[in-house]
């Protein structure tokens, strides 16, 4: 990484970088269009699901999450 663009990021405030990391993230999740899960892994997002499905009132929503961390900067 060039030290220019490092310091351009650091200039960003906290949000802005997360924003940044979610917008790369989901650059490679685009071009990488599967993820190898262990087995484990796939049991555990199949409880979660089920969960999901038994208790649709539990938790909150992602915007709701970052709605929160948006206006507590």
């Amino acid at each position: 990484m060039t030290s220019k663009l490092l310091e351009q990021i650091q200039n960003l405030s906290i949000s802005e970088r997360i924003l940044l990391v979610e917008d790369i993230w989901d650059s490679i999740a685009k071009e990488n269009k599967s993820f190898d899960l262990t087995e484990e892994q796939k049991q555990e997002l199949d409880r979660r699901l089920e969960f999901s499905r038994n208790n649709p009132n539990a938790g909150r929503s992602w915007d709701e999450i970052k709605e929160e961390f948006m206006r507590s900067k």
